[in-house]
Protein backbone atom coordinates (compact mmCIF):
# COMPACT_ATOMS: atom_id res chain seq x y z
CA UNK A 1 0.00 0.00 0.00
CA UNK A 2 2.78 2.69 0.72
CA UNK A 3 4.32 1.67 -2.93
CA UNK A 4 1.49 2.78 -4.41
CA UNK A 5 1.24 6.27 -2.76
CA UNK A 6 4.29 6.50 -4.06
CA UNK A 7 4.57 5.09 -7.49
CA UNK A 8 0.61 6.61 -8.61
CA UNK A 9 1.99 10.34 -8.11
CA UNK A 10 5.24 9.65 -10.31
CA UNK A 11 3.53 7.69 -12.74
CA UNK A 12 0.49 10.60 -13.09
CA UNK A 13 3.45 13.04 -13.71
CA UNK A 14 5.04 10.69 -16.22
CA UNK A 15 1.95 9.92 -17.79
CA UNK A 16 0.94 13.79 -18.46
CA UNK A 17 4.50 14.93 -19.21
CA UNK A 18 4.34 12.39 -22.43
CA UNK A 19 0.90 13.67 -23.30
CA UNK A 20 1.94 17.48 -23.30
CA UNK A 21 5.34 16.29 -25.49
CA UNK A 22 3.18 14.63 -27.32
CA UNK A 23 0.40 17.17 -27.94
CA UNK A 24 0.47 20.11 -30.81
CA UNK A 25 2.00 23.02 -29.41
CA UNK A 26 -0.77 24.96 -31.19
CA UNK A 27 -3.58 23.34 -29.66
CA UNK A 28 -2.44 23.52 -25.73
CA UNK A 29 -4.15 26.43 -23.94
CA UNK A 30 -3.72 29.24 -21.85
CA UNK A 31 0.88 28.63 -22.15
CA UNK A 32 3.45 27.66 -24.23
CA UNK A 33 3.72 23.98 -24.50
CA UNK A 34 7.65 24.68 -23.26
CA UNK A 35 5.92 26.15 -20.23
CA UNK A 36 3.88 23.40 -19.56
CA UNK A 37 6.23 20.86 -19.75
CA UNK A 38 8.50 23.58 -17.35
CA UNK A 39 5.60 23.04 -14.86
CA UNK A 40 4.88 19.33 -15.07
CA UNK A 41 8.92 18.65 -14.79
CA UNK A 42 9.10 21.38 -11.43
CA UNK A 43 6.21 20.81 -9.49
CA UNK A 44 5.47 17.40 -10.35
CA UNK A 45 2.03 16.45 -9.56
CA UNK A 46 0.90 19.78 -8.78
CA UNK A 47 1.87 21.09 -12.46
CA UNK A 48 0.38 17.77 -13.98
CA UNK A 49 -3.39 18.47 -12.03
CA UNK A 50 -2.89 22.30 -13.74
CA UNK A 51 -2.24 21.12 -17.30
CA UNK A 52 -5.21 18.49 -17.34
CA UNK A 53 -7.49 21.16 -15.73
CA UNK A 54 -5.86 24.26 -17.76
CA UNK A 55 -3.78 23.34 -20.36
CA UNK A 56 -5.08 20.26 -22.15
CA UNK A 57 -6.53 20.46 -25.56
CA UNK A 58 -10.48 19.63 -25.27
CA UNK A 59 -11.48 17.37 -26.65
CA UNK A 60 -14.59 16.18 -29.06
CA UNK A 61 -17.72 15.50 -26.42
CA UNK A 62 -19.29 11.80 -27.47
CA UNK A 63 -18.34 8.46 -28.63
CA UNK A 64 -19.22 10.07 -32.50
CA UNK A 65 -15.68 7.94 -33.64
CA UNK A 66 -16.90 8.27 -37.44
CA UNK A 67 -16.68 12.00 -37.00
CA UNK A 68 -19.53 12.44 -39.42
CA UNK A 69 -23.41 13.33 -38.50
CA UNK A 70 -24.24 10.39 -37.17
CA UNK A 71 -26.78 10.03 -39.56
CA UNK A 72 -26.86 6.59 -41.35
CA UNK A 73 -27.59 6.49 -44.79
CA UNK A 74 -28.81 4.09 -47.48
CA UNK A 75 -26.59 3.64 -50.82
CA UNK A 76 -29.04 5.33 -52.80
CA UNK A 77 -28.49 8.64 -50.61
CA UNK A 78 -25.29 9.20 -49.72
CA UNK A 79 -23.65 11.64 -52.32
CA UNK A 80 -20.02 9.66 -51.71
CA UNK A 81 -21.37 6.30 -52.77
CA UNK A 82 -23.02 7.43 -56.22
CA UNK A 83 -19.67 9.76 -56.77
CA UNK A 84 -17.99 5.96 -57.24
CA UNK A 85 -20.70 4.77 -59.57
Amino acid sequence: MRFLIIALPIIFTIYTLVDCAGTDAAQIRNLPKWGWLLLIIMFGIIGSIGYWVAGRPVRAQGFNFGGGTGRILPPDDNPDFLKKL
